[in-house]
């Protein structure tokens, strides 16, 4: 049986992608690959300081990384930041997946 240990880690995860707004601009992040927040700004109808408070909470969690370049920030998708959330999810595909070999089984031994 699973502690809520991970649902501690994916938590923040979680709350950080139950906005909506968030989730368009790591969508568009995974899209359109790194870009600044002016980029960002076209295809998200906020302003850039809202955009830059969304990445913040989106690099708090570690779903997106920056790098400076000049006086721009890059950012991108963050592949290990996703990670955990994946590794949550899988356990209900995992679950699914016992709940139909256990069906099977049943169904095999109700026909012998």
């Amino acid at each position: 049986m699973e502690t809520y240990g991970s649902l501690e880690v994916v938590g923040p995860v979680l709350d950080a992608l139950g906005d909506p707004t968030r989730r368009v601009i790591l969508e568009t992040l995974r899209t359109g690959g790194p870009c600044s927040v002016g980029v960002l700004a076209e295809h998200v109808p906020v302003s850039r300081p809202a955009i830059s408070q969304h990445l913040k909470v989106l690099g708090a969690v570690g779903l997106v990384r920056h790098e400076s370049r000049g006086t721009r920030n890059i950012y991108r998708v963050h592949q290990a930041g996703l990670h955990e959330l994946r590794s949550w999810l899988d356990q209900f595909w995992g679950d699914a997946l016992q709940a139909y070999a256990d069906h099977v089984r049943r169904t095999e031994e109700e026909r012998t």
